[in-house]
């Protein structure tokens, strides 16, 4: 089916069928919905195999500030990047600017025909763009109100959310914004082994950084114009400044862009003055612990062994999140430890004020590597 398709630039079978749905409280608010593709397993088997065919065009044309959805990448070495730039900066007393973008629905805002011209120029061959074309041709939509459904009209826009090729058609879409920006020309930045770098990307989330306030308010306004040229707007609500000296915030046009002490990217917390990883290894022990109270459930009618290869499965991970880039002392080591013995005495159902010590947990639990050494050889 995959080798007739291509030639052919034809899918001989209906693709999928998208839903819009609100992942926030408010289900009123038209801003709140996303669109989400619920595709068969047939095409998830089949765009699979064309995504590997298309994937050795796309890794060819990204740089490697991309860390969106590729091999021997991902949002940790970007979360890494960031944070040893600043202790860099701290250390070598100099002052980096951030600027924290964000697009406004950024994957339902991609125009087909862009696309289509953007996959031409950047030399995906024409045997991989069509079938493309032809999985995008003809979507309709139609709108569910309380006096039923309009008529079906033809869309234009939206990459499918969840589907395998969305993020690196997206991915081109958003490099040919920022080489249109003359990003990589331009001498704004901060300047790393002799190298020019501006900017940290994973798929939509950029991180325009310069050695001053005016260099990295001309980056923004580059990236604003180019990416409105291909229909992409910048949410300016969302969009945050940060700094190792001091930043106050700017206006652009007639919103302010607020200057922040500390922002949430990929998840994890970066402040300004970085260097102390106390107050930000607080947080994945918070989540680690929730993860942990929500299994309780799960522990009642399953082995030990069970439990402890689920410990190690959904709240270690959560807890161990970017934890490449922490400055780890004496005091983080006791915390790790601390947590580590309260998920298996929360796992056995042993109170502290029961008389067990730390070792007779462990024995029992027989977790092998401890939390501790997880995160040692991450680091490593």
């Amino acid at each position: 089916m995959e080798n007739s398709a291509v030639p052919t630039g034809l899918f001989s079978f209906q693709f999928s069928f998208q839903e819009k749905v609100s992942f926030h409280s408010n289900p009123k608010e038209c801003s709140n919905y996303h669109t989400i593709a619920l595709i068969s397993h047939t095409s998830k088997v089949m765009l699979k195999i064309f995504q590997a065919r298309l994937q050795q065009y796309v890794n060819g044309e990204l740089p490697d500030v991309q860390a969106g959805f590729r091999k021997g990448r991902g949002t940790r070495d970007q979360i890494a990047n960031i944070r040893w730039i600043m202790e860099k900066a701290k250390e070598f007393q100099k002052n980096i600017y951030f600027c924290f973008t964000d697009y406004a629905k950024a994957f339902d805002c991609v125009d087909h025909n862009k696309l289509w011209k953007i996959l031409k120029e950047m030399g995906i061959p024409d045997h991989l763009i069509c079938p493309l074309r032809n999985l995008y041709a003809g979507q309709e939509a139609t709108l569910r109100t309380g006096h039923g459904t309009t008529d079906w009209f033809q869309i234009g826009k939206v990459v499918h959310q969840r589907c395998i090729l969305s993020p690196s058609l997206f991915n081109l879409y958003a490099d040919y914004i920022m080489r249109n920006a003359g990003l990589e020309e331009t001498q704004a930045g901060i300047k790393i082994a002799g190298r020019n770098i501006n900017n940290l990307r994973y798929l939509d989330d950029t991180t325009l950084m310069a050695e001053s306030d005016e260099e990295l308010q001309s980056l923004l306004m580059k990236v604003k114009e180019e990416s409105e040229k291909l229909g992409l707007k910048l949410n300016i609500q969302k969009t945050n400044i940060m700094a190792s000296g001091s930043i106050t915030s700017w206006e652009i046009d007639g919103e302010t862009v607020e200057a922040v002490s500390d922002f949430y990217f990929l998840g994890l917390q970066n402040h300004c003055r970085c260097g102390d990883c106390s107050h930000e290894i607080k947080r994945p022990f918070l989540l680690g612990r929730k993860v942990m109270t929500n299994l309780d459930g799960i522990f009642k009618d399953i082995t030990l062994s069970t439990k402890v290869h689920l410990v190690k499965a959904m709240v270690f991970p959560v807890v161990m999140y970017g934890c490449e880039s922490w400055t780890v002392r004496k005091a983080e080591c006791r915390r790790i430890d601390a947590f580590e013995l309260w998920c298996w005495r929360r796992l056995l159902r042993v109170p502290w004020t029961a008389r067990r010590s730390n070792q007779s947990i462990l024995k029992e639990n027989s977790p092998g590597c401890s939390l501790e050494g997880i995160l040692l050889k991450l680091k490593l």
